[in-house]
């Protein structure tokens, strides 16, 4: 009762009362934000990860664009029911070159994090065009304008060199080439090789199996590389972090 006491004095005591809490806080923080100081990275670096090519970056910008983002996340949380739904739990060097990040804050669809590979071209094609053919119940509006909309790569460079003034490494060489890998990409009777080796685990062909370059193919192509870059079955996370 004693202690009980001495804490009325506080509560009756709005100088001391916020004085204290300033402490308190103040301590909190400091124990949070003091170790970052002397860690040299904050992201543990994961072999596989890599910039995204060209056309994966254009279809990223389609994506945030159409503001997919709002109702798919793109982050698992390391918990039983995640993980079972969804695949392995999300790192942080996944998003390192992600600006913005596309974790998300609602799902209203799935969670978009490992959806590479899931399903076929044909299917993301038609589930843009049409969700409601595929997913009776879903309430995502249509994108069958991606598909009729041409897209070219007049702006690519400015697009790579924009990502690398925040932090992207992409080389002069990634630059200089950029509009010839994002043809390339979507074409696979193009000569290719140098995308693969500029981007380890690119996906090259013809996405939405229509002559040209549409938003559709940017969007599938990033579409289908999403959680493909790391090898999970190999991943072991550094617990020295």
């Amino acid at each position: 009762m004693a202690i009980l006491d001495k804490h009325k004095v506080l509560e009756t005591n709005v100088t001391l009362l916020f004085i204290f809490s300033f402490i308190v806080v103040t301590i909190g923080g400091l124990v949070q934000i003091v170790p970052l100081f002397y860690l040299e990275n904050t992201i543990e670096e994961v072999e596989g990860v890599r910039p995204y090519s060209p056309l994966e970056l254009t279809g990223r910008e389609i994506y945030v664009r159409e503001g997919c983002y709002v109702c798919h996340s793109q982050m698992i949380r390391p918990m039983r029911d995640e993980v079972e739904r969804y695949g392995h739990y999300s790192l942080a060097a996944e998003s390192m070159y992600d600006h913005p990040f596309q974790w998300g804050s609602k799902r209203t669809g799935p969670d978009l994090a490992r959806v590479g590979g899931r399903y076929s071209d044909e299917w993301h094609v038609e589930h843009l065009k049409d969700p409601q053919s595929v997913v009776p119940e879903s309430v995502m509006p249509k994108y069958a304008f991606l598909e009729r909309t041409p897209i070219h790569s007049n702006h690519i460079e400015d697009l790579l060199r924009s990502h690398r003034a925040v932090g992207v490494p992409y080389s002069d060489e990634m630059i200089e080439n950029a509009s010839a890998d994002f043809r390339a990409q979507a074409d696979p009777d193009s000569d290719y090789d140098a995308v693969l080796e500029r981007y380890p685990g690119a996906q090259v062909r013809n996405f939405d199996m229509q002559p040209g370059i549409s938003e559709m193919d940017a969007l599938v192509a990033y579409l289908q590389m999403l959680g493909t870059l790391v090898d999970f079955s190999t991943f072991t996370p550094d617990e020295s972090r």
